[in-house]
This record gives C-alpha cells, structure tokens and sequence, in this order.
C-alpha cells in the first residue's frame, strides 16, 4: 500500500506515534489511509451541508475495510463574489484547490482519495489534482439547489440578479425584489440552473470520475447520502485494483464530456475547465476541439439560463447517463470508454433511457442541430473566444454594432444601469482577462442588467473576461489574446463596428490594419498594483484560450 511509507516498519515508528495521537489503532494501520478532501463551509450555500455527505461517504469506506481521513479545502461562492473585488480570487482559487489537495495527498502518503466537491471552482481544481497525483480518486458534489417559487412562477439566484435591471427600468419594486431575494435559494446546494457548478459536476459523470446521479440528484435528497455511502465504497475497489484516473480515462472520455457539455448548453467555463483538466491529465485538446464536436452535436435541453427547465427537472428526465444514451444514437459517444464504476460506459448504459422527452429530446427533434457553446476566431479574437449559442435569441446570432468601450466591469455595470447603453451597441468590457484583472473576473452582473432592461435581445456584450453559467444573451468571452498582452480589444475606440457571426464563428473588428497599427504603437497597458496572491498569478497564468493554467 502506497501508506506503507508512512506507517510500516521499524524506522516509521514516529510516524505510527503520531496516528495514535490521532486515536488510531494498530488494526486501523493495516488498512488503506483514504484521503478525503472536503470543501465544506459556512459561507457557499453548495458546501454548507457537505459534513453530512461526508459522513456517509466515511461509512461506505469503513464498510470496506478501509479507514477515512478528512481534510479541508476552501471554497469561493462566485454569486457572493460577483461584481466587486472578490471575484478577481474566483479562478485562482482552482490553482490553490489542486495545489493543496497535492501537498495533503503526497505529504500523507493516501492510499486513495474521495473528493467532495461543489461549485464552481472547487469541482475543476479537484479534478486537476486527481490526475496530477494519479492515485485511485473518485469525485462526488454535494448536489443541486432546489428551484424557488415567486408568484407561482419558478425563481433562481440569477432571476434576482436580473431583478436589479428590472427596477432600474421600473418594471418592478424594490419591495418586490427583496420578496424575490427571499425565496429565490430555498435550500442548500449548486444553484439551481446549468451554470457552473452543475455544469461541471455533470460533466463529472460524462467524463467517467463520478457515480451516475452525481451531476442531478439534488442536494436535499435521500439519494444524495445513499450515492455518497456508495461512493465511499467505490474508492476501496479503485484501491484494490490500483485503478487511477490516468488508467481509466483516456482522450475519448474527454470528448463525450464535450458532446454532454455542448448537448446540455453548459457554461461556458467549461471551456476553461476542461483544458486546464486536460493539460494535468496529458490529454492533447484545444479550442478547436470544441468547436469541431459542438457542429456535431445538437443540443438535447433547454436548461436555465436558456430555458425553463432546472437540474431537477433533468434528474427527473433520466440524468446524464439519458443524455448519454440519447446520444450515442448519433455515435458521437464512445461506449467502450472505462469509468469508476468499474464497468465500461456500454455497461452503464444498459436499461437507460430518456423518461421526459420534453426536458431531455430525443436526437431527431433537437433545440438545435449544433452544441451550445461555440468558438469565435476574427480580427477582434485571432487566438478565439467562447460563446453560449443556446442562451441567445436567433436574432442576435448575427449583429453588428458600434463599441461603447469599458476598461473595468465597475464602468460598464453603471453605465448600463445609468441607461447608457442603447438598442444595437456592442458593450467591450476589456481589462478583465486572466492577467488583466487579474482573475478574469464573471461578468454576471452587467449581463444581467442587460437582460433586466429589456435589451437581451438588441445589445451584445464582449470580454476577455469570463461569464457565469448564468448569463444569457449575445455575450462573447474569453477573447484572446486578452488586452493586458497587448490583444486587438485592447485597440477597439467608442464608436467603432463589431461585427458578430456566430454561424460563420466569426467575431471581427471592422477598422483597417493601418489604423490598427497607429493605435498599436500609442498603446500602453494599465498598470495596476497587485500584491499576494494576486500578484503571483499575474505572474504566472496564461491565456484563457489555453484554460488560464499557471506555468
């Protein structure tokens, strides 16, 4: 056992020492060391009941034989960080989630890891750290929110960001939005849509490193601790058969996440995620890979944001593994892929089948014929830039408008609560990238203004910045290169036209190179005091088109 190094043999009786410091017996020291990196708190609704999945994943565990080993790890709530200073700690946080899982695993010598995640971090940089140890590891989240009611209509976190713009244009009360923020998170739990948290915990699934059930059952059902208690006792037959996540996934388990990622209209983090899970993984995909298994793919639901359907409702409809089956129709799944239930995903799939074809539909009646997440190249993006087709109305899949330039999230939110932005205009929020920020910061709340005041429909939004899983509208990410190092959208003047063409994957500024040029050699980069960790990751993070990974 890999925890021999640190418990067997004359020379580790310190070491045996200081287990029983902990109250270990000496039967407990001849079972497999379990780590399990818990990301509970008191501050993320999606963590806030985490001890007690982890209490039931410490029972599979000891059902088979092996001996549980808690550890924390921090978690941001990105809703509580949005729109100020905190959400620039957003992304970083992945780095220092992977990096701490490490320096806890390889220090202690784990036999193997149970993984306990939830939003919208923690669930990529966990991943991260499962193939750069490459020891058994299964991954399980803490589940969704359930959805609000207000009025008898459906609610959710994102329904109260939208609120904001809805009294700034006066079709709604502030009495009314504070009725709102009260019922729109009933429950704990990942919020309630296809945003990032639920994105990534279902493409957990898709990938192969999490139970089925683990993207959908909600966070306040019985089957929740039922699929921990089975998770528990997963990892213990990963341990026996030294079944690590390098020897079970492969690049074709890669991209049947993709084709669940673009069937689902997940966020467009995802994105960011896969790549930075890819790299730790030695796994070769790229933007292009995306873009190429998204043409393929149709997508198969219209979840919030995009639509009226929540997590639930997906569960409800068969889950992932219903997507999957669904999918495979078309043979853009890979069957024979291994995953940690110890069979193939052919085996998984066995008996599975779409139980609502009105949340999950069937492949030859689809929302759309393409995924839900596209890749934009242009004079504005030669590196790309990342869109999610599936949450914007036909109309503005093509639009051509004139720049209103922002250099900070802050300038542009007020600008468009201050009812500056008109029907047609192209919002350029620049400065926010990976180095730029730092932190490429979620612009969750300027979209939502936009959508609260009526203009989801007429106005677009472009940044090097990222997005929540839950912004609608024509809204262009990740533009690469990102300002700070000197990309076009750091060149883009008030009044210039943007041409958007999201069929063709175009995304282009329509100024001459000669006038390009002049502008290039007047420029200068903003030059913002940093210090901590923010400063170290100035340092160190590359280009979102490469997953802002550190090197």
């Amino acid at each position: 056992m890999r925890s021999d190094r640190v418990k067997k043999g004359l020379e580790r009786a310190p070491h045996r020492s200081l287990f029983k410091a902990l109250g270990f017996t000496d039967e407990e020291l001849k079972k497999p060391l379990i780590g399990i990196a818990n990301s509970f708190n008191e501050i993320v609704p999606g963590h806030i009941h985490l001890r007690q999945i982890v209490s039931a994943v410490k029972a599979g565990i000891r059902e088979e034989g092996g001996v549980p080993v808690e550890f924390g790890v921090i978690g941001v709530c990105d809703g509580i960080a949005m729109n100020h200073e905190g959400m620039k700690y957003s992304l970083p946080s992945r780095e220092i989630i992977a990096d701490s899982i490490e320096i806890m695993s390889m220090a202690h010598a784990f036999d193997g890891l149970v993984l306990v995640t939830s939003c919208d971090k923690v669930t990529p940089g966990m991943l991260m750290a499962m193939f750069r140890l490459n020891i058994p590891s299964i991954i399980i989240a803490g589940g969704p929110m359930l959805l609000g009611n207000y009025k008898g209509k459906r609610a959710n976190l994102i329904s109260v960001f939208e609120g904001i713009g809805k009294v700034k244009a006066k079709e709604m009360t502030e009495e009314e939005l504070r009725e709102l923020e009260a019922c729109a998170c009933p429950t704990c739990g990942s919020c309630a849509g296809m945003f990032t948290a639920n994105s990534m915990n279902c493409l957990c699934e898709a990938i192969g490193l999490a139970l089925p059930g683990n993207g959908t059952i909600p966070a306040v059902f019985a089957d929740r601790i039922r699929l921990a208690k089975e998770t528990g006792k997963k990892i213990m037959e990963l341990v026996k058969k030294n079944l690590t996540p390098k020897k079970l996934i492969t690049k074709e388990s890669f991209e049947n996440a993709i084709a669940v990622d673009m069937a689902l209209g997940c966020s467009t983090n995802t994105v960011l995620h896969l790549l930075a899970i890819a790299k730790e993984a030695g796994i070769d995909i790229n933007l292009k890979t995306f873009d190429e298994i998204s043409k393929k793919t149709p997508v198969l639901a219209k979840l919030i944001p995009a639509g009226e359907h929540g997590v639930v409702d997906l569960h409800f409809a068969g889950g992932i593994p219903a997507v999957m089956k669904e999918l495979s129709k078309l043979g853009i799944i890979n069957l024979d892929v291994k995953t940690v239930t110890g069979k193939t995903l052919r085996e998984n799939l066995e008996g599975v089948k779409v139980l609502n074809y009105e949340v999950i539909r069937p492949v030859e009646n689809p929302y759309h014929k393409e995924g839900g997440i596209a890749i934009l190249y242009g004079s504005l993006a030669p590196e790309g830039a990342v869109v999610k087709t599936s949450a914007i109305v036909p109309k503005m899949l093509r639009h051509s408008g004139k720049a209103k330039v922002f250099n900070s999230e802050e300038e542009a939110y007020q600008a468009i609560l201050d009812g500056k932005i008109k029907p047609g205009d192209v919002v350029v929020i620049r400065y926010e990238g990976p180095k730029g920020g730092p932190g490429m910061r979620e612009m969750l709340s300027p979209t939502s203004a936009i959508i609260g005041m009526g203009l989801g429909d007429s106005v677009a939004l472009i940044t090097d910045g990222r997005f929540s899983g839950g912004t609608q509208g024509a809204c262009i990410g990740h533009v690469s290169p990102e300002a700070a190092e000197g990309g076009p959208i750091a060149l883009v003047e008030d009044g210039d036209i943007i041409e958007i063409d999201i069929p063709q994957r175009r995304l282009d500024l329509k100024v001459s190179e000669e006038e390009l040029e002049r502008r290039r050699k007047k420029w200068k980069p903003l030059q913002k005091k940093l210090k901590g960790i923010l400063k170290k990751y100035y340092t160190l993070v590359q280009s979102g088109a490469k997953g802002a990974i550190l090197e």
